[in-house]
């Protein structure tokens, strides 16, 4: 008898989680090891054993909320977090993203960025028709304790509630530097874009896009380290 290859769908299911329970993944499994903002949390189940997060929530930029006008700004959402575990069959990446789709509010516009700093070039994006509007993304990074901050996590708040020091005479910078933390510029972010919706509401979105499509991005990917063992890898709730 000839042996029948399992497709993904076969192997895998994607279903809505609760926020909690992508917190390990994103703090420790993730690159960046921090949580984002977070509106919508989907798992990708293996037998009934989480392998994998995705994350949507509201971007910072304002420029993103109006990427398609003031008119769209509501349902502009950042595809901030996606890590699955490694040596998962061919394409499941892709597979885990496109089902989140099937699961979200309709219509949505996604923004994702891929991080060449990480040796990523967006090709799970590419595959699933995102297009391309060029570069974007953060311009700073404060590191501290091997930990990555996003600039607009670090203000005087962010001491006093760490209780570091801070000096009222110097700006953030200087007193980032003064705790111990460094500076880092990384290169801009390749920023990808997709719309959900039928086909008119697609179409009009496309129409009022702010940012120009571009030809994709290539290169060769490097991979992270991924090796941290989830504790939160049960079954589905």
């Amino acid at each position: 008898w000839a042996i029948i290859p399992m497709s993904i769908k076969d192997i895998y299911m994607v279903e809505s989680i609760k926020n909690q329970q992508t917190h390990e993944w994103l703090k420790y499994k993730h690159y960046a090891k921090r949580l984002p903002s977070i509106s919508y949390s989907f798992g990708l189940f293996k037998k009934e054993v989480l392998v994998g997060v995705c994350t949507y929530g509201i971007p910072a930029s304002d420029q993103l909320l109006r990427c398609c006008g003031d008119e769209y700004k509501t349902i502009a959402f950042e595809l901030n977090r996606l890590i699955k575990n490694d040596g998962l069959e061919k394409n499941t990446q892709s597979y885990f993203v496109a089902q989140t789709f099937k699961l979200l509010p309709k219509p949505m516009i996604i923004i994702s960025y891929s991080d060449p700093n990480n040796g990523h070039n967006g090709y799970t994006y590419q595959s699933l028709n995102f297009l391309y509007t060029g570069k974007g993304g953060s311009t700073k990074e404060y590191i501290i304790n091997n930990q990555q901050l996003h600039s607009r996590h670090v203000n005087k708040g962010w001491f006093i509630k760490n209780k570091l020091k801070y000096d009222d005479k110097k700006n953030i910078v200087e007193n980032f530097v003064q705790i111990g933390g460094r500076i880092y510029r990384p290169k801009p972010k390749n920023r990808y874009i997709m719309f959900l919706g039928s086909k008119t509401q697609k179409k009009k979105m496309l129409n009022n896009l702010k940012y120009e499509i571009k030809p994709y991005p290539k290169g060769k990917n490097k991979n992270y380290n991924t090796n941290y063992k989830t504790t939160t890898q049960g079954g589905l709730f």
